[in-house]
C-alpha cells in the first residue's frame, strides 16, 4: 500500500492511500473511506450504505449524506444512479478537501449533481429549509485515541428531525459499531417513531463489526427487496456486493 498524500494538521495526521485501483482515507489511523474506480464498489461497509437505494421501485432522486469522510459512498450512488443529486454534509474541511481531489467529486460538484456543505450535520439539518429528501444516510463519526465513535447520538430529537426531512416513502440508512447500538437506538423505538417506520432491516459484512440499519417509510419484505435489487440496470456489479440482511424487530 502506497501513501501518495499525507498531512499533520492541528495535531492530527491524514493520509490517503493506495493498493491498485483502490483510494483510502484514515485521519489518525483511523479507517474511514474506500472506493476502487475499477470495481465501482468499495468492498466495505460503503457498499452497505449505498444498497439500501435498491431496494425500492420507487425513484431516489435526492439523498442527503450525514458525514462525507472521504466520499466513497457518494461517489458509488453516483455511479449507479442515473440522475440523483445529492447533498453532502462534513465537519471536518480536510475531508472535503480529500473527497474532492482524491475520490473524484470535483466532477460531481462541476455537473451539479453533488452540493457539499462545511457544517455541522446537526445544525444544518435544523436550519434547512429545502425538499425532503428521498433517502438520508447517517455516517457521522469522529475518532478518538485512533478508534471511531459516534459523533451524533441516535436519540428521539435526532431521529424526529431525520424523519421530518424525509420524504413519506423515503428511507433512513445509519451506521452502527455493533448491533447492541442499533438495537437500543432510537431509530428502532416503536415510541420515537410512532407509525412512520413501517419495516426495518440491519445489513453486515462479516468482515466489518459495523451493522447498518435501514428504516423504511413504506412496507417492503424481505423477499421483495432482494427483487427489487435484482432488477436494477447495474445489477450485476451490485450482485458482487457481500452482505448479510435481517429484518428488526422494534422494541
Amino acid at each position: 500500500m502506497a501513501i501518495i498524500w499525507s498531512k499533520i494538521i492541528d495535531n492530527i495526521r491524514y493520509e490517503v492511500r493506495t493498493a491498485g485501483s483502490t483510494v483510502r482515507l484514515y485521519t489518525d489511523g483511523v479507517f474511514h473511506s474506500q472506493y476502487n474506480s475499477r470495481l465501482k464498489i468499495s468492498n466495505g461497509i460503503w457498499d452497505l450504505l449505498m444498497l439500501p437505494a435498491f431496494f425500492s421501485t420507487q425513484s431516489i432522486n435526492n439523498i442527503l449524506v450525514l458525514g462525507v469522510g472521504g466520499g466513497a459512498v457518494i461517489r458509488q450512488l453516483l455511479e449507479h444512479i442515473n440522475g440523483v443529486v445529492i447533498t453532502g454534509v462534513e465537519l471536518n474541511p480536510i475531508h472535503l478537501k480529500i473527497a474532492k481531489q482524491y475520490f473524484g467529486l470535483a466532477k460531481g460538484i462541476k455537473n451539479k449533481r453533488i452540493k457539499l456543505y462545511h457544517a455541522d450535520a446537526v445544525k444544518w439539518l435544523k436550519h434547512y429549509r429545502g425538499k425532503p429528501f428521498d433517502m438520508i444516510i447517517d455516517d457521522l463519526f469522529g475518532e478518538k485515541n485512533n478508534e471511531p465513535y459516534r459523533a451524533v447520538n441516535i436519540d428521539a430529537n435526532w431521529v424526529r428531525l431525520l424523519l421530518k426531512n424525509t420524504t413519506e416513502h423515503g428511507l433512513i440508512v445509519a451506521n452502527f459499531l455493533s448491533r447492541r447500538s442499533l438495537i437500543n437506538s432510537d431509530l428502532n423505538n416503536r415510541n420515537t417513531v410512532a407509525e412512520e417506520i413501517c419495516n426495518s432491516y440491519v445489513l453486515s459484512r462479516n468482515d466489518y463489526e459495523n451493522q447498518i440499519g435501514v428504516f423504511l417509510k413504506f412496507k417492503l419484505s424481505k423477499n421483495e427487496l432482494q427483487a427489487n435489487i435484482k432488477t436494477h440496470g447495474n445489477y450485476k456489479i451490485i450482485a458482487k456486493i457481500q452482505y448479510q440482511i435481517q429484518k428488526l424487530k422494534f422494541l
